[in-house]
């Protein structure tokens, strides 16, 4: 598989996420309310240290072997994934019952959900943490996913590596959703195919950004083409080199990068401070994005040191990003002035 130069990315800055999950709610209003799709989340935010979505994902295997063959990992169930509950809002709102009951889930109790640890983190009090961890399909260079599949139904766009799966080529096998070690592609029990992000491709063909992305209210996503150099895309990845790939040891080469989250700092047991000591341990950031994690840490904090003493870095601009429209690599288009009609047909 030939590596292509230009292919549409994503970062993602941690240090700004607010965990508030409009970015999901986008995305599931815009593409995963359909038949079949209701346990489906394109786009995820979970807590981490965490078990995530599906239930421990990262323990699934998948991606590629030593000889690049494309390596099979567990299938995810859909109670990993998390069913989508139903609630007694008849009862409640239509049976003339809503002074007498509460609100309960309907048909069993749940074992688990998208969100199930939010907010738990790990470490002890008064050094407990955690982050958000917001998760896409990574429109891998060398998709895994696409690797697997016996029916060829998995494409990779050749005008900008967005990985997509052709519903018509499709049978279900999903050998697809085994081999994608970050397991990002959902099944449809109705319709018999595989179903994952699209990278809001029929937005993108019209100028316009990621759902997820243009209603991000942290402004955490940048947008745009690995080869644009004058982009945030390539200057966070290749200029500064402060985005990294989440498991890069999986071999499939991630197009979604990530700002690692630096946090508090930690006390020491006499109550002070410690600015020797990280409250998200090294070692945990180190099993997400590689070893590379410690470099684009230094480089951070160095260069919000000088921001706060000079007043000038462009590494720091670029990552507050005072105007929005810079975050997306000219993708900029208001969504309301292109016709619904259209982003459907192409749905």
């Amino acid at each position: 598989m030939t590596a292509r130069k230009h292919q549409l990315a994503m970062v993602m800055d941690l240090n700004k996420c607010l965990g508030c999950h409009t970015c999901t709610v986008a995305c599931k209003t815009l593409w995963s309310n359909g038949e079949g799709m209701d346990y489906m989340w394109f786009n995820t935010v979970n807590t981490m240290p965490g078990r995530g979505t599906p239930r421990d994902w990262e323990a699934m295997g998948g991606g590629f072997d030593a000889r690049g063959n494309a390596r099979p990992g567990r299938l995810p169930r859909r109670q990993e994934y998390g069913e989508a509950w139903k609630f007694n809002h008849d009862e409640l709102y239509h049976g003339g019952n809503g002074d007498s009951r509460h609100l309960e889930i309907k048909g069993g109790t749940p074992e688990w959900g998208p969100n199930w640890d939010e907010d738990e983190g790990a470490g002890k009090f008064p050094n407990s943490y955690h982050f958000y961890l917001p998760r896409i399909c990574n429109h891998c260079t060398h998709a895994a996913c696409q690797a697997a599949c016996p029916r060829q139904a998995i494409e990779k766009r050749e005008s900008d590596g967005i990985v997509t799966v052709n519903e018509d080529r499709c049978r279900g096998y999903r050998f697809c959703q085994s081999a994608c070690p970050y397991k990002k592609i959902y099944f449809n029990h109705q319709k018999k195919v595989a179903q994952k992000c699209i990278f809001c491709f029929p937005r993108i063909d019209e100028g316009v950004a990621p759902a997820c992305a243009r209603q991000c209210p942290g402004r955490l996503r940048f947008v745009g083409y690995r080869d644009d150099q004058n982009a945030p895309i390539y200057k966070l990845v290749d200029k500064w080199k402060v985005a990294l790939p989440l498991h890069p040891e999986y071999g499939t080469e991630p197009n979604v990068f990530y700002v690692p989250p630096i946090g508090p700092a930690s006390y020491g047991a006499d109550g002070d401070i410690d600015e020797s000591r990280p409250r998200v341990p090294d070692e945990y950031l180190v099993s997400l994005f590689g070893p590379k994690v410690l470099d684009a840490l230094a480089t951070v904090k160095a260069e919000r040191e000088r921001k706060r003493i000079t007043g000038k870095s462009e590494l720091m601009d670029l990552l507050i990003a005072y105007e929005w429209k810079s975050m997306f690599g000219g993708l900029d288009r208001d969504p309301s002035t292109v016709s619904v009609i259209q982003w459907t047909k192409k749905r």
